[in-house]
């Protein structure tokens, strides 16, 4: 657990099903923090406030909607938002609520690889946000059983959007994604453990027990990704924990981190988070606090 994040109590009890706050506010006020609870998390009229997601750092547009998932840090700060009232409407559910048994039926594969992609933090497109956002809205206004039942309609919904994204890394949390192969399993096992050291294509073909140019083609099916997107998603997941939890300098996490040329190291960074490793450094420090 991240000692230099709060951890938020919720007032959601073990006899509530989920909670909805909405608040119109001129600044954000709420330190990084995390809890147990998934977090819905509407903002209206906000452009130019920060988004901090797990090691995702980012300024928001004038609509946003993100899926936070258990134990994920995350938070809002007014930065360079000038906006004299803001919309913020706050969903707050049991990880539970929705738990795996429940989830592996066959009508619930979208909404169960929504909830596997909040684990990162999911960010909806402005599109998504324009089309729930009156029902999110009206959620409050419902009670009892009707309520539950909107509530898994505005998940229903958001998990059929296409257009959603991701946020955090994974090995951000030291999660590891789950892609139905056990030769890619043995592989990201692979890489998460000797990510410090020199990994080539050929040593995780050998991992998978197939010809190089097949797990190749194999890993990109499977993930989405090339080895080496993957390999550098593992090693900038570790090297974003380096910048938050330690003083060592960038070069010592590179360098610990499997990077060994820094111009390469610089680039990759800063293409996959929008600013230089300092600059993410400082930025996650000046919204922090120690408890």
């Amino acid at each position: 657990m991240f000692k230099n994040v709060s951890r938020e109590i919720t007032p959601l009890t073990q006899n509530d099903c989920f909670t909805i706050f909405t608040r119109e506010k001129q600044e954000f006020n709420f330190p990084l923090h995390n809890h147990e609870e998934m977090e819905l998390n509407m903002i209206l009229n906000a452009a130019g406030a920060k988004r901090i997601v797990g090691d995702h750092i980012d300024e928001i547009t004038d609509m946003e909607l993100v899926l936070v998932g258990p134990n994920l840090p995350h938070g809002w700060f007014t930065h360079n938002c000038k906006s004299p009232l803001i919309t913020e409407v706050t969903i707050q559910f049991h990880k539970d609520l929705m738990d795996d048994r429940f989830l592996k039926r066959n009508q619930l594969n979208f909404i169960r690889n929504m909830i596997d992609a909040s684990k990162k933090g999911v960010m909806f497109s402005r599109k998504t946000i324009e089309h729930i956002a009156p029902r999110i809205l009206a959620l409050n206004k419902q009670a009892g059983f009707d309520s539950i039942l909107e509530l898994f309609a505005i998940f229903n919904e958001l998990s059929l959007a296409r257009d959603y994204k991701t946020l955090s890394d994974a090995t951000f949390l030291h999660k590891q994604d789950n892609y139905n192969s056990r030769r890619i399993e043995r592989v990201f096992e692979y890489m998460n453990a000797n990510f410090s050291k020199q990994i080539t294509l050929d040593d995780v073909s050998k991992i998978a027990n197939m010809p190089s140019a097949s797990f190749s083609r194999f890993i990109r099916k499977r993930t989405g990704s090339t080895f080496i997107s993957s390999l550098n998603e593992i090693r900038l997941g570790h090297v974003s924990r380096m910048l938050i939890d330690t003083t060592h300098s960038v070069s010592e996490i590179a360098y610990k981190c499997g990077f060994n040329n820094m111009a390469n190291f610089n680039r990759t960074f800063k293409n996959k988070k929008g600013c230089t490793p300092n600059e993410f450094r400082d930025n996650y420090s000046d919204n922090r606090v120690f408890v």
